[in-house]
């Protein structure tokens, strides 16, 4: 029987978008939450935390039990969990006496969805028979760029046009796209990587030297990209003296922006590329914009640094998984699960050496920048390890 894979790459963009709408929506709630509930900024600051926690949590329980459960299952399952959790955020901390303990329910509700998408939608994609799998890698993981994208400015526009004390209605509408993407996940073709019991085992992709090399890719790949977007927009409000919603914009929406542009341009003509040559080429991309964030004299010119970077880590995360599948093919659901909790430590790992640099350099962004810089470098050494050991 001829199946409908378009279908199921559909429901994998929104579910990427989910992921999208669960990492970004929240955060720019967090001045609301402290006005509405009297929450103090340190409490709200545990949100993130708790997200990317979960999600971290998350990505190991799936190296162990995704294949039992089943990708249909598992996908459903997290849309499931996205949908609630945001639609929560409208009602459950009105039904605490402290407001806080109703969003970090929500929030770790959302979270397990989230991590469930990183996990399963990648895996599910490389699964189907289409041509070219790198550039259909990457131009899946766009999407999240665009959903990035896509809630900042909407949420701008609601909240500009219906006034920001309604964002419980937004919360409702936001979670409404993993609600319906239950359908597509439910009727769409879903194939597995492996048949069940050949996949490998934790233990035996621990045992594999290529497997730390790719999971070393991994961490990089997430440490230069977030350490840059989580910190763009701090960087456009000191650099350029902009305020909170211009330095959002000029910060991490034309850096999501950039990032979506060259997640698309080799998901357009990546089968004319060599992959490998390509990373290599957005690594010292990459490292020259943090150099030029943390060095140039010019703020303008720094922040266009922050911008390009953003263009210059678009293909290291799809690239990694890209790269590492063909040469792990019983790798199965648990290497992608351990690849995901690899770039999610680095999300973790990274911003928070920025910011813990900047904070010893007197507050000077600039040093924690030039410190950043080590994960794009270390990113290029490792490709060049990889070409390397891939010739002998």
């Amino acid at each position: 029987m001829n199946k409908n894979y378009r279908k199921t790459l559909t429901a994998c963009y929104l579910g990427f978008i989910t992921q999208a709408i669960a990492a970004n929506f929240c955060p720019l709630l967090f001045l609301r939450f402290h006005t509405d509930y009297g929450i103090s900024l340190g409490r709200i600051a545990l949100i993130p935390t708790v997200f990317f926690l979960t999600q971290l949590v998350v990505d190991v329980l799936c190296a162990r039990f995704a294949d039992s459960l089943g990708y249909r299952r598992s996908v459903i399952l997290s849309e499931v969990a996205s949908g609630l959790g945001l639609a929560g955020l409208a009602v459950l901390p009105g039904l605490f006496a402290d407001p806080f303990i109703g969003i970090l329910i929500c929030v770790l509700v959302y979270a397990v969805g989230s991590g469930l998408i990183e996990v399963l939608v990648s895996p599910i994609v490389e699964a189907c028979p289409f041509e070219n799998k790198s550039s259909v890698m990457s131009l899946l993981h766009s999407f999240y760029c665009w959903g990035s994208v896509g809630v900042i400015l909407v949420s701008s526009v609601f909240f500009a046009v219906f006034g920001i004390e309604n964002w419980k209605i937004l919360a409702c509408l936001w979670a409404l796209i993993p609600l319906c993407n239950i359908f597509n996940f439910l009727t769409c073709p879903i194939e597995h990587l492996t048949e069940a019991g050949e996949g490998m085992s934790i233990r035996e992709l621990f045992r594999t030297p290529l497997f730390w090399l790719c999971a070393l890719l991994m961490v990089c790949a997430g440490a230069s990209e977030l350490s840059m977007a989580q910190w763009a927009s701090a960087y456009a409000e000191a650099a350029l003296g902009l305020s909170k919603v211009l330095g959002d914009l000029a910060g991490p929406c034309l850096f999501a922006v950039a990032m979506g542009i060259s997640r698309v341009i080799y998901g357009k003509f990546g089968e004319k590329m060599n992959l490998i040559r390509f990373m290599t080429g957005s690594g010292i991309l990459c490292l020259c914009c943090y150099l030029l964030a943390a060095l140039s004299s010019a703020p303008a010119a720094g922040l266009a640094g922050c911008i390009l970077c953003g263009f210059s880590v678009g293909i290291m995360w799809p690239g990694t998984i890209s790269i590492t599948s063909p040469r792990l093919p019983r790798g199965g659901t648990a290497l992608f699960a351990l690849l995901a909790m690899s770039g999610d430590l680095g999300g973790a790992f990274g911003p928070s050496l920025v910011g813990l640099v900047t904070q010893q350099a007197g507050n000077r962004l600039q040093i924690g920048m030039l410190a950043g810089s080590i994960f794009p470098l270390v990113l290029v050494l490792a490709l060049a390890l990889l070409r390397r050991n891939r010739r002998s």
